[in-house]
């Protein structure tokens, strides 16, 4: 990296937390503590996650990054904690990770509960589920705090009941600190309104008032957030690499919806962050959206702005691979509404190049776009104050 580019404060607004085995367990209370959330070795010797009786949830938290710092490519996760770097799972850890990376701040999403969904709704008994979001929310809390101003952990939400949606948003903002959550974006998947319905509007409410963005992280439902899309017969690393690219895709539908449905006339205030999706395809979305509109509707059909004025208001994206379609997407979309993103410690994550690849696709752009995408954007979205 040049010096002036290597000495820029970088906020990563996408990476993950490998629960640590004892995450559910440290806050269970007595009566579920043999039902919480745990890790076991199954009958081939690996390590995953149960909940419940024998609710299987996954393997121990999709790391590829292992304990020696090699990056294992071609597989889902590592088999073992004992494999992986404990800076996946522990604070002091990954902060020396983040100082070697050349990272200042980290925005952390879940792992085995799934980004905001599905893997919890595997849990039918409410009581548990309910545990497991407000265990997962008070380990957040307490890892924002040893942090120290660098970690800022994305709240779970339990979408399946908006009283208690409300509550929790509340209480992580009040009690625990916390600075923005994730959400479904396919709640009818669960038999509950589309999230333009006003049956939502407490949340959202809530959410503005706090200046809490409001995250869509791919996988976070809809039509392709599984398999179920990939052809059958293709290997580990092929599904792999299908499933990660299709993912990109209901983001799409997720942005179509907000710009047409009218949510953000109702909430001007309030951020939506699209998460790990890419942004070389947004150009030809909001091109496509604008006309789209022109063509079908009349006055814009009651909508206040256009499609591309909603997206730079009040919607965010975030790349990390791309390369050389960086400056011509920042060049169409403008630079206040892109952040940065490593996917750390994911298999498609940005490890160990995360400097070289900064230089590569932002190196040649002007120093006030560099520190829009690098930081300036992400600390007005998250409510940041980069550590002195």
């Amino acid at each position: 990296m040049d010096t002036t580019l290597a000495q820029m404060p970088i906020i990563d607004i996408d990476t993950h937390l490998t629960e640590p085995p004892s995450l559910w367990l440290d806050h269970a209370p007595a009566r579920l503590r043999e039902r919480a959330p745990r890790v076991i070795q199954n009958s081939a010797g690996n390590e995953q996650w149960i909940v419940d009786r024998d609710t299987v949830l996954g393997p121990p938290g999709f790391c590829v990054i292992k304990k020696d710092g090699d990056k294992v490519y071609g597989t889902f996760s590592l088999q073992s904690f004992a494999e992986m770097t404990p800076g996946a799972s522990y604070a002091k850890p990954r902060l020396a990770h983040m100082d070697d990376l050349g990272l200042s701040v980290q925005i952390l999403y879940p792992n085995i509960l799934g980004f905001a969904g599905a893997g919890i709704m595997k849990i039918q008994d409410l009581e548990l589920r309910n545990f497991c979001v407000t265990g997962y929310n008070d380990g957040m809390g307490a890892l924002q705090q040893e942090g120290r101003g660098r970690l800022y952990p994305q709240a779970l939400l339990p979408f399946w009941d908006i009283h208690l949606c409300v509550k929790e948003i509340e209480r992580c903002r009040k009690d625990l600190g916390l600075r923005g959550f994730t959400m479904t974006d396919s709640p009818e998947l669960w038999g509950l309104p589309a999230l333009s319905d006003p049956y939502w509007d407490p949340l959202w409410s809530r959410a503005q008032e706090f200046g809490m963005p409001v995250n869509f992280h791919i996988g976070s439902g809809g039509p392709t957030s599984g398999g179920a899309s990939i052809w059958p017969g293709m290997s580990t690393g092929r599904v792999l690499a299908s499933i990660s690219t299709t993912l990109f895709m209901n983001n799409m539908r997720c942005l179509i919806n907000l710009i047409f449905s009218g949510l953000l006339d109702r909430y001007p205030r309030l951020n939506f962050v699209s998460v790990e999706s890419g942004i070389g395809w947004l150009p030809f979305l909001l091109e496509a959206c604008e006309y789209q509109m022109r063509e079908n509707t009349i006055d814009r059909d009651g909508l206040e702005l256009t499609p591309k004025e909603y997206f730079q208001r009040q919607i965010y994206a975030s790349f990390w691979f791309e390369n050389e379609d960086v400056p011509h997407a920042i060049e169409r979309l403008g630079a206040d509404n892109i952040m940065f993103e490593t996917d750390y410690p994911h298999p498609t994550c940005l490890y160990p190049g995360v400097k070289e690849q900064v230089q590569t696709c932002l190196g040649g752009l002007d120093r006030t776009v560099q520190r829009k995408i690098l930081h300036e954007n992400a600390a007005r979205v998250y409510g940041i104050e980069l550590p002195s």
